[in-house]
């Protein structure tokens, strides 16, 4: 998950190159001297803090440049634009101009909008469509098909192209349509292996093409013509990537970088106040959030009135304060673990307005009754043993290993002795996809509905036996062949009181059974200034998510305009 690498990097530092040089390609030689003069600058200064990048343009790998810092999403388009701060919404047709799904979303019929050009001048056609999923379903191990599509027929005639899938697409519509990037057969048909290749020169029919790409900086230019719709106000777009948060936001608050998505502790003080009229933060909550998963095969956690008591206890009010600086993840309010805003309309009625609070006393007669004793401040499960537990996350995530003491603190109120874990971030990411670990804060999948909640937490068909990777979800091995149906009924209804009734399952065994205690909500937000471009989403026009690595990161960048 892409969002989860501004915690990965390193704390402390210099730009991972060095610092920066003031070269004629640097992308911020000039900013300090054109804020200086108040001049309007023709171009605008992304950074993130990802640490040193190696050159790669490929989109389709995940660990490329391109995708690290976002820059993918304005050179290659999709058919649609999903705006996962309104994950209900329908997507907004792209380069599909008309977008039509079958009732029982086993069919998709597309509209290949005309007068699409690739960069280089050639159009863009319906057979790059084809060919793009066709490449995707035939990759050999099914390497470019990140999501796991399972694409039958993609055929094209004229102008207009249809895709069937051997199962239900509706709850990875958005993925299919508004996620993966459209590349053009008369480049990718000559690639020897389009899983590896490096694209030195990426062709696309978004509105910039590369202009440069340099340690210090990578810099991309407006196309002067030949786009579908009407070019960007922002003539240039200069990409840094930072060696972690501290540099990261040294060049926010400077004015070096005029936006990123990254954790700013105390961001009032160290960002917002020094220049209170144009550094803003917007950070809304999305369909995917963060908890604490337990590992349910260890004893006596495998118990989920344990696991109930231990939810009671968490104070995550002071969690979001403390650790998420009031505003990064925002707080878990519904018992349901969906986040305020984007899941509101996903709560079953009978878990509308329950809410959690901390309650110590609840939970001690909660465990009294299932057998556990409190002996003075140990609690002993039922075959007298003291009940310990270890926690768990990477050293440099400063969120999550404040989220753990508070965790552990909490925990201490009903007599469970924790303890907290640092491992490296590669040892940390063994361990849980292997089930060695106790507990551990973690991030669940986001999408256009909740089932990407649930099925990272509980979905049964990616359990694995302890000690073999769990990759794509399901890290403490819950066990309930019910909330496996439940997901399997939900992704395949053809109707949404069937989606309904599955849905209110999936959120009884969540609330019930506590696999995974949450937490926080994703976010898609930003940290950006107005000094230079206005026109970015925010609460009263959350038209696009903020976060510049995200698909709709072109949507932002179209919307700006000149503050001037």
């Amino acid at each position: 998950m892409q969002r989860r690498k501004v915690f990965a990097v390193a704390l402390a530092g210099v730009l991972a190159t060095g610092g920066l040089a003031a070269c004629s390609e640097s992308p911020n030689a000039a900013n300090k001297n054109n804020a200086a003069n108040g001049k309007a600058a023709g171009f605008l200064s992304i950074g993130m803090p990802n640490s040193t990048q190696t050159e790669n343009n490929n989109p389709f790998i995940g660990s490329s440049s391109s995708s690290n810092l976002g820059y993918k999403w304005m050179i290659y388009e999709t058919l649609g634009q999903w705006n996962n701060t309104k994950p209900d919404q329908p997507l907004k047709p792209w380069l599909a101009s008309e977008i039509k799904w079958s009732a029982d979303w086993k069919t998709v019929d597309l509209v290949i909008r005309e007068g699409a050009t690739w960069s280089d001048g050639k159009p863009l056609t319906a057979e790059d469509v084809v060919f793009t999923h066709t490449m995707i379903r035939d990759s050999k191990d099914g390497a470019l098909n990140s999501f796991a599509i399972p694409y039958d027929q993609i055929t094209a005639d004229g102008n207009k192209v249809k895709m069937t899938f051997k199962s239900s697409q509706f709850t990875t519509h958005h993925k299919v349509i508004g996620q993966i990037p459209i590349v053009p057969k008369h480049i990718w048909s000559a690639i020897a292996d389009p899983a590896t290749d490096t694209v030195k020169n990426p062709i696309g029919s978004g509105p910039y093409v590369l202009k440069t790409w340099a340690q210090t900086g990578i810099i991309l230019e407006a196309r002067e013509s030949g786009y579908w719709q009407e070019l960007p106000k922002v003539k240039e777009l200069r990409y840094t990537s930072y060696s972690g948060n501290d540099t990261q936001l040294t060049a926010l608050a400077t004015g070096q970088s005029d936006w990123s998505f990254v954790f700013i502790p105390d961001y009032e003080q160290t960002f917002v106040a020094k220049d209170p009229q144009n550094h803003k933060i917007w950070a809304p909550g999305v369909l995917g959030i963060h908890g604490l998963y337990i590992n349910t095969t260890k004893k006596p956690f495998d118990d989920p009135k344990l696991r109930q008591a231990m939810n009671m206890v968490i104070n995550r009010t002071d969690i979001f304060k403390q650790a998420e600086a009031g505003y990064f993840h925002p707080e878990i309010k519904s018992v349901t673990g969906l986040p305020e805003g984007a899941g509101d309309a996903y709560i079953a009625d009978e878990y509308k307005g329950k809410t959690f609070s901390v309650d110590v006393e609840g939970a001690k007669a909660l465990l009294a009754s299932s057998g556990y004793k409190l002996e003075g401040d140990v609690l002993k499960d039922k075959t007298g043993k003291p009940v310990t537990i270890s926690l768990t996350d990477p050293a440099p995530w400063s969120d999550y290993q404040t989220t753990l003491e508070i965790i552990k603190d909490n925990l201490s109120k009903i007599g469970i002795a924790a303890t907290v874990e640092k491992p490296n971030q590669n040892v940390w990411d063994t361990n849980v996809q292997k089930g060695d670990f106790g507990a551990t804060m973690r991030w669940t999948n986001g999408g256009s509905t909740p089932f990407d909640i649930y099925q990272t937490v509980m979905d049964g068909d990616l359990m694995k036996p302890i000690g073999t990777p769990a990759q794509q979800g399901n890290f403490g091995r819950f066990n309930s062949p019910e909330a496996t149906a439940a997901l399997k009924s939900y992704s395949n209804a053809t109707d949404e009181a069937t989606r309904k009734t599955a849905l209110a399952t999936l959120q009884k065994i969540f609330v019930e059974q506590a696999p995974m205690l949450p937490i926080g909500s994703d976010n898609v937000g930003a940290a950006y200034s107005t000094k230079k471009w206005v026109g970015w989403p925010s609460d009263a026009d959350s038209y696009a998510p903020g976060q510049p690595t995200q698909t709709g990161a072109l949507m932002v960048v179209l919307n700006l305009k000149p503050a001037a």
